[in-house]
């Protein structure tokens, strides 16, 4: 508490310096914003020849804005008593993911893992990945070691979503859950040998589910065509193509020939990243990777800004999915990652990952705001 003098009274008046609305984050706001509209021109470039065009954008502005609405009221609410509701919060999560292999379930592009309300379709395991952050970091926290018994009941709340996600077949959101977790695992103080294990053990579930007969064959080609490039799957013949062309400086904004001929497919959604390398060149993408590595970067300050574990794994957590999601889907355009149909952050077209990414802002935003109170 400081006091602050006051000519108009002539009195001193006390000021609440631990007050949370002066603790946001303006960097991590700013660039947020910077790569919302960046994504959005993008997203309208990627459409505009569709006959649907300016729905996309409609909707991808009523996305951003209830993304928004969410962010601010994450932000604004105690991280911590977010948190004493874990189980709520992860119960919930598992109930969206097991809906799914319900008759309300949706199929799109062999996968799954959709509800369908008209126009609009929703991805419960975007919503999963920030449930079981709160959840891992809600009981992780409670103790200053983490051992054996503590170390497998966490493992058990990554390993229900990950299979369910398995069972879609999701892929992708299954990688991303377990990055999330070795990233968790590491700030909580595990043991490296420990996760040594975990991570052999991943790698042979991996080459499991590649062997099983969970994934059809054109998923498996998507997913071993970076190391396979005599076996390299149209889309990222495409990506690749319309990245390489657009040299420097690019085509301009709406100009890129691939783009506006719609050859690459998912262009709006998986591959948003092309119309960045094709149309504003090296300079526009590599101006957008600065923009998402500072996106990384805050979040990350953020952690070790927090004042308390909890704070700190939940930063943590989101950082190391923010960092994956940024790390696999362009690096699958450029063809030295598998292609896994994960959305690049605050950029791609989607309702479900715009508004969880807008969540998780809103829950770093949290940690900073009210690391006083």
């Amino acid at each position: 508490m400081a006091s602050v003098f006051t000519a108009s009274s002539g009195r001193f008046r006390s000021r609440d310096l631990t007050a949370p609305w002066r603790h946001v984050d303006i960097a991590l706001m700013v660039v947020v914003g910077l790569i919302v509209v960046l994504g959005s021109g993008m997203v309208y470039s990627a459409t505009r020849r569709m006959s649907d065009g300016s729905g996309y954008m409609v909707r991808q502005g009523l996305f951003v804005t209830l993304g928004i609405g969410l962010m601010v009221c994450l932000s604004l609410i105690d991280y911590r008593r977010i948190a004493d509701w874990w189980q709520v919060i992860y119960g919930l999560a598992l109930v969206g993911l097991a809906g799914i292999f319900t008759p309300l379930g949706a199929v799109v592009n062999g996968t799954k893992g959709w509800y369908r309300f008209g126009p609009f379709s929703l991805q419960p395991a975007e919503f999963a990945k920030l449930a079981v952050i709160i959840a891992v970091a809600a009981y992780l926290s409670q103790v200053d070691k983490v051992d054996i018994r503590r170390l497998a009941v966490a493992l058990g709340l990554f390993a229900v979503p990950i299979g369910m996600t398995l069972l879609q077949p999701d892929l992708g959101s299954a990688l991303v859950f377990i990055v999330i977790a070795l990233g968790m695992l590491v700030v909580a103080g595990v043991r490296m040998r420990h996760l040594a294990v975990l991570v052999v053990l991943g790698l042979i579930a991996v080459f499991a589910i590649l062997n099983s007969g969970t994934l059809d064959q054109y998923q498996k080609d998507r997913l071993t065509s970076f190391v396979t490039p005599d076996g390299q799957s149209y889309n990222v013949a495409q990506a690749q193509q319309a990245i390489g062309s657009g040299g420097l400086t690019g085509y301009g904004f709406t100009n890129g020939p691939q783009t506006r001929g719609g050859y690459v497919p998912e262009q709006q959604t998986d591959f948003i990243f092309t119309v960045a390398g094709e149309e504003l060149g090296f300079v526009g993408a590599g101006a957008l990777v600065l923009m998402l590595g500072v996106l990384v970067w805050r979040v990350w300050r953020n952690a070790q800004l927090a004042g308390d574990q909890l704070g700190t794994l939940i930063c943590v957590g989101i950082m190391s999915m923010f960092l994956f999601h940024i790390f696999e889907n362009i690096g699958m355009t450029l063809g030295i990652m598998p292609v896994t149909g994960i959305p690049l952050p605050f950029v791609s077209y989607g309702g479900s990952s715009m508004m969880m990414s807008f969540a998780a802002v809103g829950l770093v935003q949290s940690v900073h705001m009210h690391r006083y109170t």
